[in-house]
């Protein structure tokens, strides 16, 4: 199991997952200052409500980060490419995907402290059994060196985030009768549609595809691989019907104000 924990990653690992805390607690404070600066209503939100309104600021801030690189490593590099000379796809990784997961645990451990420092204000069981799951699945990956491609599938779904935190932040803002927030709320159905069900349903089919070499992962790794990835998918699927029936609902009201 331990077949990736070499010299370089016994440095890379601590310096990238304290790299994500310390990014968390930077986006923390620089979404304070700029929100002080640019947003007059700012000022009247309760402090339970502005430290959850910094809090998504470094949210964000983590899945655009990570939505990106996984995309890089994913589709435009040749790390995960068929047909490529560099064995198993379970087996591979690289410096960056590394240092992304690392990165993404710090992330995960700075915001599971802040949900459950603040329990349950800035979200419930789902988010810490989420934030378990997540952290759990990406340890067993870096020390192993197996599944990063399907640890960054999972990772790039972050791509969401943006869309429920921009929602958030118009609710707070008092702005959910906004065009602004009818349009965020259908790329948000789009998007999770897209990164969150589809992608998933490509997950394990790429898994099934692919089962011969997923058996080779060391065997906690694939009996996590086997369970972990289909409680997201649930909780995922729960998820998109709340956000489908919140866009409905929002839709309906719109056309009858109009």
């Amino acid at each position: 199991m331990v077949g990736n924990f070499g010299s370089t990653e016994q440095i890379l690992w601590p310096v990238s997952s304290i790299s994500g805390i310390f990014m968390c607690k930077i986006v923390y404070e620089i979404t304070g200052l700029i929100s002080r600066e640019f947003f007059k209503g700012y000022h009247s939100l309760s402090k339970p409500t502005k430290i959850e309104w910094n809090n998504r600021g470094f949210s964000t801030f983590h899945a655009i980060l990570v939505a990106a690189i996984s995309f890089y490593l994913l589709v435009l590099s040749d790390l995960f490419k068929e047909g490529t000379a560099v064995g198993s796809i379970v087996d591979r990784k690289s410096l960056l995907s590394d240092c992304l997961c690392g990165i993404s645990i710090g992330y995960f451990l700075t915001d599971l402290g802040m949900i459950l420092w603040y329990f349950p204000a800035l979200g419930g069981v789902e988010y810490v059994l989420h934030h378990v799951l997540s952290m759990y699945a990406i340890v067993l990956s870096l020390i192993s060196g197996q599944a990063q491609y399907y640890i960054l599938m999972v990772l790039f779904s972050e791509i969401t985030t943006p869309f429920v935190n921009l929602r958030w932040y118009l609710d707070a803002y008092g702005q959910k009768s906004s065009m602004l927030y009818i349009f965020n709320g259908v790329a948000l159905f789009l998007g999770w549609l897209a990164a969150r069900i589809l992608l998933f349903i490509f997950f394990f089919a790429h898994m099934y595809l692919h089962f011969d070499k997923v058996r080779t992962i060391f065997p906690l790794g694939f009996y996590s691989i086997l369970s972990v990835p289909p409680v997201i998918a649930v909780m995922n699927v729960y998820w998109f019907l709340k956000i489908f029936k919140g866009m409905v609902k929002t839709l309906s009201r719109k056309r009858h104000a109009q």
